[in-house]
């Protein structure tokens, strides 16, 4: 597993593990089963782990600061975490709103910190811009929390053009955390990319393999478990679904001739585009894990890219990203 730095500031490495589904919205959970494959993931030299408050809610943080506890004890400093606030839940689930007020964000950092079992956050994202509070009043607080020791690297998660521009000049943004897969290139098509290599600000890709579409292991959306918000997500709704199978096919068909899996592909495409970006990908089992972890090894020629680019032109997927996107881009 080789290294990558974000914002030419933190080396992670060129894989991620994003755990949210290890604790919500994906179905079953097992938290041993997710500890163990935390615990894989160092093993095969993955140092660069992804949650949020609002996983769960709250219990993601508190999983993920259980299964790591052990290594950061003795190598806290080889061990890049990243967590994000302003999406707000209660204990029920319910969402409240989003929230940048810089109260908020102090609060928020705070009890994350204590999920965690840290004393301090290496990426701390605001999770969606809170269009009713100045992008430069929430970033203020963070920096702030960056003076108290509390926080070290900042970063923004599926903010528009000028929320980036007015974050960053207020303090350095590390990496941007946004969408991007085979079916979702958005970021490559609206300037945001563009914006980003500009001011030196990395992109985390979340969702590589479309949400587990991509993998082509998902052809019925009766196999999803009854509380799986995919079956609530356009992009597997109806019409939708059957037109996104034929892409998945596409893709198998590509990975087959490559002797390799959709999602190594996937992954692989992404690590072929640019040296800064980071594509996170989420699993609760050793399998799965192992499987993506081998697309470091998969090399793809200017052939295969410009095949898989044709393959999967801008706006391929049938339906939007979310049910409602009124939160992204801001």
């Amino acid at each position: 597993m080789e290294r990558r730095i974000l914002g030419n500031e933190i080396e992670v490495s060129e894989l991620g593990l994003g755990c949210m589904g290890m604790s919500d919205f994906y179905g079953d959970r097992d938290e041993n089963l997710s500890i163990a494959t935390i615990g894989k993931a160092l093993e095969c030299g993955i140092n660069f782990f992804d949650t949020a408050d609002m996983y769960g809610p709250f219990t993601n943080e508190i999983l993920l600061g259980n299964a790591l506890s052990p290594y950061l004890k003795t190598n806290r400093d080889q061990i890049v975490i990243a967590t994000k606030f302003g999406i707000e839940r209660d204990t029920s689930g319910q969402r409240m709103g989003i929230n940048g007020k810089p109260e908020y964000v102090k609060k928020a950092c705070e009890a994350s910190l204590k999920r965690l079992g840290l004393d301090y956050i290496d990426l701390y994202y605001q999770h969606r811009v809170d269009p009713g509070t100045p992008i430069e009043e929430t970033v203020g607080a963070m920096s702030e929390l960056v003076d108290e020791g509390k926080v070290k690297y900042l970063g923004l998660s599926e903010a528009g053009i000028q929320s980036i521009r007015k974050a960053d000049a207020i303090h350095k943004i590390t990496a941007l955390q946004v969408e991007w897969s085979l079916w979702t290139r958005d970021i490559e098509y609206n300037d945001i990319l563009s914006t980003t290599k500009q001011l030196a600000i990395s992109v985390v890709a979340y969702s590589p393999l479309g949400r587990g579409f991509l993998t082509n292991s998902i052809r019925d959306i009766d196999s999803l478990a009854k509380d799986d918000f995919r079956r609530y997500n356009p992009r597997f709704q109806g019409d939708n679904f059957s037109k996104n199978i034929e892409l998945a096919d596409r893709l198998a068909v590509f990975a087959k001739e490559k002797n390799a899996t959709p999602a190594q592909i996937a992954l692989a495409w992404l690590l072929h585009r640019e040296h800064d970006v980071v594509p996170i990908f989420g699993t609760k089992k050793e399998k799965y894990l192992l499987e993506n972890i081998s697309a470091v090894d998969i090399s793809l020629t200017k052939d295969d890219l410009d095949m898989l680019n044709d393959l999967f032109p801008f706006n391929a997927a049938s339906g939007n990203r979310y049910e409602d996107m009124s939160a992204v881009n801001i």
